[in-house]
Parts: structure tokens; sequence; C-alpha cells
């Protein structure tokens, strides 16, 4: 089961497209799922993803357009994961793993995905697997001074996770593969 992770685009605002090297990557007809961190910021975005999956699944972003309604969080299953989703500015510290754990702990899922900070982090803590996918466009921020385009395509099989971490550098995708196993 293919799960895209990915959010904070801020397209218009931010930057103007998906990088041309992802949308190479990001064809439909391959990913069954789509969690969205927010801050789409526009219909066009989110027509796109849908357009690579119909099962897509949006939070609610701090620069997210009133006329969308999208939650502030959510929770999905993907085979025997519960998955936790929230876009991460109503967490403070913005980015603070005490801050991750107590909102994991609120919903009681196996995987958290936050993003917020722009920045790309992926760790195992005490069986939980937390996943912030960074901006896929490489967006400025204010928490991250030199944001890098990313984005997560897990592969849930069983009780296994196995991430590939995508980051655009010097114009070339750099792929890592992280492991996650439930308890």
């Amino acid at each position: 089961m293919l799960v895209l992770v990915i959010g904070d685009l801020h397209i218009p605002h931010r930057a103007a497209s998906l990088p041309a090297q992802f949308r190479k990557l990001l064809v439909p007809g391959r990913i069954n799922h789509i969690v969205c961190t927010g801050n789409l910021a526009c219909r066009d975005a989110q027509d796109y993803l849908k357009s690579l999956a119909s099962d897509l699944h949006v939070v609610r972003g701090d620069f997210d357009l009133d006329c969308v309604n999208y939650p502030e969080q959510k929770i999905i299953t993907v085979g025997q994961f519960s998955i936790g989703l929230c876009h991460g500015h109503q967490l403070i510290p913005w980015g603070s793993t005490a801050a991750l754990e107590m909102l994991q702990r609120q919903l009681g899922v196996d995987i958290l995905i936050t993003g917020h900070t722009h920045k790309l982090e992926i760790f195992d803590k005490n069986g939980v697997f937390y996943v912030n996918p960074g901006s896929a466009t490489g967006a400025y921020s204010a928490i991250e001074t030199h944001p890098v385009a990313s984005f997560v395509l897990m592969d849930i099989q069983q009780s296994t996770v196995v991430t590939y971490i995508y980051r655009l550098v010097d114009n070339e995708v750099k792929v890592e593969r992280v492991e996650f196993k439930k308890p």
C-alpha cells in the first residue's frame, strides 16, 4: 500500500509549483493514499493531488484558504497502522518532540504525521513513527532558513513501513530509505 506524505506547498504565494523533478516521479495510478499536512493554499494544488490518488486526506494549515473545510486533525487507518495527521502550527513550540509526543498520546496512533516547520524529519521513538515531510516545494519558512524541497513515500506492508525520503538537492532528486516495524 503506497502512501504519499506531502505538505506545505504554499502555491502560488511562496512557490510557483511543485518542482518538475517531483512531478515526473508522481504519476497517477501508482499511489493508493495521499496524506497532506496542509498549506496547499490553492484549489489547483488539491486538484493535482486528487489526480494522483482519489483517496486524499488533508488537514488545515495556517495558510489554507478560509473557503476550504479541512479538519484540524484527522486519523486514518492504512493496513495495520493508525495514522494521525495534523498540520503542526497548533503545537507549541513548533516541531518540539515533547509537543509531538503529547499529540500522539491524545490521538493514540502508531504513526504521527505533521508539517509546518518545512523541515523534513523522520524518527522512531517509543514504538511510534513520527514523520514530517517538509515542504514539497521548498517554500520559504521563518523556522527553516534554507528549506529543501521534499516529500515522503511510505510503503505499508503488514507490520512494516518502508519509507522513501525524496529531497531535491542541487536540482537532483536524492532518495533515502528508512524502515519502521510495528512493535
